[in-house]
């Protein structure tokens, strides 16, 4: 091969070596591009997914956003919000107020052992009762189960006051009252298959629907302040004339039919 051959073949041969170097860092370069485009998008979609968090966690949340909901208040309540639940026969001269939290395992226990003998004097006209719902549970616990059992009983007196107390004595019978710590009333499902056992509740689409669309939500609130308003220490409490009706202990609500009946035999007469 001749010197002038020899040394065209090596400049051919250095021009691809230099060309294929050209088109790998070409190929370098774009690859470069895409995993940066990658990391932006990926970064972006981490941003947009914080971003997201932050703006679903800064919500209110449902009871919260509740207070600014329009009032609606049951039938059979009186009052500027529809707070004042008193049940009885108007010639019954006193009035028997009670304080009751949904998830409250004392005023369960009380219904159980003493709410028939409540409901006769009632039905008797020896008494009025007036009901104040409380929902302080919920905070202490905490949970959301008092508030919507409350507004669930708000649905139960929109239909009559005999089926609000039904309603009330169902939640708290031995078969459907939950443990405290246990915030099964925040369910309306469970709510409704407790209301089932009422007669006057059951299968009532009207009834159900308030329940789902928590049309008494705003209500249970609304009423719950009365008790927060009250200074009351706990549930159940029991007063007549502004005065606390206490059992055998002088200190707590009577939780027998026997030491009931002895307080509110004292207090009708006081």
């Amino acid at each position: 091969m001749s010197k002038r051959n020899s040394q065209t073949a090596k400049t051919a041969a250095r021009e691809r070596l230099r060309a294929e170097r050209e088109r790998e860092a070409k190929r370098a370069k774009v690859r470069r591009q895409i995993i940066v485009a990658c990391s932006v998008v990926a970064v972006l979609a981490a941003a947009g997914g914080i971003g997201y968090a932050v703006v679903q966690a800064n919500k209110p949340g449902h009871w919260e956003a509740v207070k600014d909901q329009k009032l609606v208040k049951p039938a059979n309540t009186t009052g500027s919000d529809g707070t004042t639940v008193v049940i009885g026969k108007s010639t019954a001269k006193k009035t028997l107020v009670i304080y009751e939290d949904p998830r409250c395992p004392v005023c369960a226990q009380f219904e159980q052992t003493v709410g028939t003998t409540v409901k006769k004097d009632v039905d008797d006209g020896k008494f009025k009762l007036q009901y104040v719902g409380a929902t302080f549970l919920d905070r202490n616990l905490p949970g959301e189960g008092s508030k919507n059992a409350l507004s669930a009983l708000g649905a139960a007196l929109n239909v009559s006051p005999e089926a609000f107390l039904e309603y009330k004595a169902a939640m708290y019978s031995a078969k459907w009252h939950p443990e405290e710590t246990d915030d099964k009333f925040k369910s309306d499902s469970y709510l409704i298959q407790i209301a089932d056992t009422v007669p006057a509740l059951k299968g009532n689409a009207a009834f159900q629907k308030d329940v789902k669309d928590g049309t008494y939500d705003r209500w249970a609130l609304e009423e719950s302040k009365l008790f927060d308003k009250g200074g009351i220490q706990g549930t159940p409490t029991m007063k007549m004339d502004g005065k606390t009706l206490t059992g055998s202990d002088g200190k707590n609500a009577p939780m027998t039919v026997a030491d009931f009946n002895k307080a509110i035999d004292a207090a009708l007469k006081g």
